[in-house]
């Protein structure tokens, strides 16, 4: 896999999103992953996740971006920001009418540009579903690869772990690796 640092823009052709990495794991000697996002209004949130190490960030540039933080909901304007500590269940989604930018933070920056390279790589090769996710096969690679990174909510974790050790095998007899 190449290292954050090789990319600095990457766009997400299913779903229109860009990101511009301003300051990554190698810039900050890992402290800080700093990402430039463009999120059109697709209305489809992104899968309810925790980053189980890491804070996150997000301030809004423009338009908006409703969040789900914990359970609770929060949208996000123009000059707005929120910060979600580490393992805390959350998700977010532009459901309005124009793209919603906005500075995100990781930290510490762990692999999570490297997670946002190799998942928007799937993108661009159609290798999603309708709802942006990855084959259960490719998903049993991905979940172990960036565990301390970013986790699903549900299954819970046992349960991803137990799959991931059973079809992970399968999955690379297929040929598949994690990008």
């Amino acid at each position: 896999m190449p290292p954050a640092t090789a990319v600095r823009e990457i766009f997400n052709p299913r779903t229109g999103q860009r990101m511009c990495f301003l300051q990554t794991a190698a810039d900050t000697d890992g402290e800080l992953l700093r990402i430039e996002t463009v999120n059109p209004p697709t209305g489809v949130a992104e899968p309810l996740h925790v980053h189980p190490f890491q804070e996150t960030r997000a301030a809004l540039v423009s338009g908006t971006l409703r969040f789900v933080v914990a359970g609770e909901e929060r949208r996000l304007g123009p000059g707005d920001d929120l910060t979600i500590p580490a393992g805390t269940p959350h998700s977010f989604v532009n459901d309005g009418e124009a793209d919603a930018v906005a500075i995100q933070e990781a930290r510490p920056a762990l692999r999570t540009a490297d997670f946002f390279q190799t998942y928007f790589r799937l993108a661009e090769r159609g290798e999603l579903d309708d709802h942006g996710s990855p084959s259960l096969l490719r998903f049993a690679l991905l979940g172990p690869e960036f565990a301390d990174e970013i986790r699903l909510v549900s299954p819970p974790w046992a349960v991803q772990r137990a799959l991931f050790a059973v079809l992970g095998p399968v999955a690379r007899l297929r040929g598949l690796t994690a990008d």
